[in-house]
């Protein structure tokens, strides 16, 4: 196992820098530093779930659309909002 190769996932933008204000992922990587930032402050069930999910990625266990799809489910029960994921809902919503 290489520990340099990323893993891809398909690209997201999280609201987890304040309300309107997005931060890329384009990597397993990338969620996993989100999840352990100070900028995460609900630390629910589905975030743990989250970040075992990306340890898994990152260690080849699961694909890395597993570890994102857990990390969308974290970021809703957090109360961020995750594009393009999110885009019918907001739509609707306004």
């Amino acid at each position: 196992m290489d520990a340099d190769l990323p893993v891809f996932i398909k690209p997201i933008q999280v609201e987890i820098d304040g309300m309107g204000r997005y931060r890329k992922a384009e990597t397993v990587e990338h969620l996993a530093g989100m999840l352990l930032s100070g900028k995460w402050h609900h630390r629910g069930p589905k975030f743990h779930r989250a970040l075992m999910r990306s340890i898994e990625a990152l260690e080849f266990y699961i694909d890395g659309e597993t570890a994102r799809a857990a990390f969308v489910d974290a970021a809703h029960e957090a109360g961020m909002h995750v594009l393009p994921d999110d885009m019918a809902e907001m739509k609707k919503a306004s």
